[in-house]
């Protein structure tokens, strides 16, 4: 509670005492139960990148099978050549998650330099840095990835990763330009620039940490949008060799669907599927930790209705 004056009927001020309103944070941010759904979620695929491969033999290895439904031998089924398809979901589940934590990093990155570094800054720089983010932001971004993978040649998880970070940074940059305007102007901001304190350090310990959840849904939506971006890719033929994209242009060239053999596309489909959605319940999450309305109080969701109440 924090203690405020108040003037009473004679004039004089007196001493009130005026209970402290909770401000939800990063504690309450993990009670959250789309939060820790989410989390769940990318932590399973994120152990299955690691550490599924190196119990897994090698999926290229050609079995004798042809084209069979899942049974006890082969969990999921095999392809056309007698690859087994959980084996082939499991190893491209780290090319695919690669890719995503690639470009969530690097765009992120470049973001924070020219979104917070320019607006701080201000006057030319903030201008040029401005107008070079307006010009990434109108260019379409698929058919740019596309012809700069395409012109390149290169389909190594790595390139593909910062071809897509490349051109998916300028939303990002806008917003954190935006905030970082409205936070500068701030007093602690003003008292630690008039104490003498370098501009890296002000934008280190000042700025930063108050645009951190901003930042963070940024990044894992970064991370969402690279391994969409990927996987369209590799469905087009111009993704790396590893991801579930490639798993998905295999058997598309191959007529699965015609062949009703749904044990080899549904799997890739699905982990995408499933992956996005904890990344977005992620995201969900971070936006109620940063807009206030999207946030519901615990006494009054734990509340019983009462009647003649609104």
């Amino acid at each position: 509670m924090t203690i405020e004056t108040q003037a009473d009927v004679t004039g004089e001020t007196v001493p009130v005492v005026v209970p402290r309103t909770r401000r939800p944070g990063w504690r309450g941010l993990l009670r959250s139960g789309k939060l820790r759904a989410g989390l769940g979620i990318v932590l399973f695929f994120a152990l299955a990148g690691l550490i599924g491969p190196l119990f897994v033999h090698d999926p290229e290895r050609v079995s004798d099978d042809q084209l069979f439904g899942p049974s006890a031998a082969h969990l999921l089924g095999t392809t056309n050549t007698g690859q087994d398809v959980f084996k082939l979901l499991v190893v491209s589940s780290r090319g695919s998650l690669t890719v995503g934590l690639v470009t969530g990093v690097l765009a992120t990155l470049i973001s924070i330099v020219i979104g917070v570094v320019g607006a701080y800054v201000g006057n030319r720089w903030d201008e040029g840095l401005s107008l070079f983010s307006n010009v990434f932001l109108v260019l379409p971004g698929l058919p740019l990835v596309i012809l700069v993978t395409d012109y390149l040649g290169s389909r190594g998880a790595a390139m593909i990763a910062v071809i897509i970070a490349l051109t998916s940074w300028a939303g990002p940059a806008r917003v954190l330009r935006a905030q970082t305007m409205s936070v500068r102007g701030r007093d602690y901001v003003d008292a630690a620039r008039v104490s003498g304190e370098p501009a890296w350090r002000i934008i280190g310990f000042e700025v930063l940490p108050n645009l951190l959840p901003i930042i963070a849904a940024q990044f894992i939506f970064a991370v969402l949008g690279g391994i969409l971006t990927e996987a369209a890719l590799a469905f087009l033929g111009l993704g790396g060799s590893g991801s579930w994209g490639t798993m998905l242009y295999f058997a598309q060239n191959a007529q699965a669907l015609s062949l009703g053999a749904w044990w080899w596309f549904v799997p890739p489909g699905l982990c995408i599927a499933v992956l996005g959605a904890g990344l977005a319940l992620i995201n969900f999450s971070l936006d109620e930790l940063i807009n206030p309305r999207l946030r519901v109080p615990r006494d009054k969701a734990n509340r019983p209705a009462t009647a003649g109440t609104p």
